[in-house]
């Protein structure tokens, strides 16, 4: 289970709601839409987007995903329509579209990285969709990562998942966000599975993409945030370090602003 988190969940809840009816009242849009995948990040980001009582689309964009991130993301939108009048639900099968893509690129069936690509494929595909509802809606699209994947490892697909409007929830550790959602009642069956992306159509969870639990990535994340050095530790802490630190490293091309050639104005 996630480690005891330290927030106080009635009142970070009020916040973020009030920030985002704050946010979409400003730049004068009607809501919120949030791709739902069956896991605590979307849940809850989507739950604290209905709480607005602005409009909160929840988008299915399944491409040959497990029978059982389906069922946990439909029980989601079902329990969250019957609380919030203003929850709607669409689905889109991208699928056929992938499949599409597939046959006009290179193949290259034993490469790590031909695998990896189209595993990002999908992530930007499912961005694609939900700014076309967001757009046909008049709609913000929700982030919904957290504060150790946007900000730790960079655990996302550059202009896919991290492709959006606003992040309600990046400033929360997993911890939170798991203290969050028992708050907000989201389902069991979400709060007690295995994070996963989803992305590779099989079992595989973060964890094992990652080399390490979400809990010892928010404990390594506050250790560097201290100065601790990877020599300060030994055995598994030692390593779950490591790996913090490399994928920070590996990653910052993601959580960086995009790099510009300024040109001197005496060329211009």
């Amino acid at each position: 289970m996630p480690k005891k988190s330290t927030i106080q969940v009635e009142k970070v809840n009020e916040h973020i709601v009030s920030w985002l009816k704050t946010y979409a009242n400003n730049v004068k849009v009607n809501g919120f839409v949030v791709g739902i995948s069956g896991g605590v990040d979307s849940a809850v980001t989507s739950t604290l987007c209905a709480q607005t009582g602005l409009t909160t689309l929840c988008i299915e964009m399944p491409i040959h995903q497990a029978q059982n991130q389906v069922s946990r993301g439909r029980e989601h939108i079902e329990q969250l329509m019957k609380r919030f009048p203003n929850v709607s639900r669409a689905e889109a099968d991208l699928t056929p579209i992938y499949e599409s893509f597939k046959t006009e690129m290179p193949v290259g069936e034993s490469d790590t990285k031909y695998h990896l690509s189209l595993a990002n494929t999908r992530a930007r595909l499912r961005m694609t969709t939900l700014y076309y509802f967001a757009g046909i809606h008049g709609l913000l699209v929700a982030g919904t990562g957290n504060k150790v994947e946007d900000f730790g490892v960079g655990f996302y697909t550059k202009y896919g998942d991290g492709g959006v409007d606003l992040s309600p929830i990046a400033d929360l550790m997993k911890s939170d966000v798991y203290a969050l959602g028992s708050y907000l009642k989201i389902p069991n069956s979400i709060q007690n599975a295995a994070p996963t992306d989803g992305l590779f159509g099989d079992n595989r969870t973060d964890e094992d993409q990652l080399g390490a639990s979400y809990d010892e990535l928010e404990w390594a994340m506050l250790e560097d945030e201290k100065g601790s050095k990877s020599e300060d530790f030994t055995g598994r802490e030692k390593e779950a370090y490591d790996i913090y630190k490399r994928l920070n490293f590996l990653n910052q091309h993601k959580m960086n602003p995009i790099p510009v050639c300024e040109v001197p104005n005496a060329l211009k």
